[in-house]
């Protein structure tokens, strides 16, 4: 029993320096990364070893990225999620439906991560670049995200954030509470300056969250257009629902 144990610490120690080194996005240092992780160095270079070993981290002058390996998933990754199969074509219609950017973002390990995003072709656009990742409570794909995960998961989440109790904790739950039933959220400038986004969740079979579609634009092009473009969000977002909820 022990050893299964002490396997799975290893294991969860390896990850740890892996998940750090993929939303960091450019190279670091092995002192960055005991900062980051928490481990100890001697700790630290002996997952990094395993890492290099395997293809999964390089080792540059010093510092550590994603190795190759990394590619090869994220390669297999875009084949074969069933999410982004089921989303694109939909996603590239309110795209061009709308002139702006599209995304879809699920949540990892307390991430929202975007897995897809179609780009807007104006010349002012905004973009949340694939594969970026950000705390999941800060702006509309996060706060959608937030909002719909189980009740044990956001226990979890919230508790180290602010405490069991607190106002501010309230007050969040509230506000989660109120996007659930909307159907959707609104955010203008919480991740970048002078970003509008529009978020709504995405269910796979049994009204399991399985990510959300983002809408986002620049604030001062669609300051008086929001509600249609709130429309189509939420209307794309239910086709996709069916979409996966569909046989095939």
């Amino acid at each position: 029993m022990s050893t299964d144990v002490n396997t799975l610490s290893t294991v969860d120690r390896a990850l740890s320096v892996l998940a750090v080194l993929a939303r960091h996005g450019s190279a670091l240092s092995a002192m960055d990364l005991v900062k980051k992780t928490g481990l100890s160095q001697s700790t630290l270079y002996r997952q990094l070893a395993a890492l290099k070993k395997w293809g999964f981290a390089l080792e540059v002058d010093g510092r550590y990225a994603p190795g190759p390996l990394s590619l090869q998933l994220a390669l297999g990754f875009d084949i074969a999620s069933h999410l982004v199969q089921h989303a694109r074509a939909d996603m590239l219609l309110l795209a061009q439906q709308t002139e702006e950017s599209v995304g879809l973002i699920v949540a990892v390990n307390g991430q929202a991560i975007c897995i897809d995003m179609i780009d807007s072709q104006q010349s002012l656009r905004c973009s949340f670049e694939k594969g970026r990742s950000v705390p999941l409570h800060k702006g509309a794909s996060a706060k959608c995200l937030l909002a719909h995960l189980p009740s044990r998961d956001l226990s979890a989440l919230l508790q180290p954030l602010m405490g069991d109790g607190s106002p501010e904790n309230i007050g969040l739950l509230a506000e989660l509470a109120a996007i659930r039933k909307a159907g959707f959220v609104v955010s203008d400038g919480e991740v970048d300056p002078g970003v509008w986004g529009v978020s709504a969740p995405l269910f796979s079979l049994g009204r399991r969250p399985v990510g959300v579609l983002t809408l986002m634009a620049p604030s001062v092009r669609v300051e008086n257009n929001h509600s249609p473009l709130i429309q189509m969000t939420v209307v794309t977002a239910a086709r996709i629902t069916r979409s996966l909820n569909t046989p095939s």
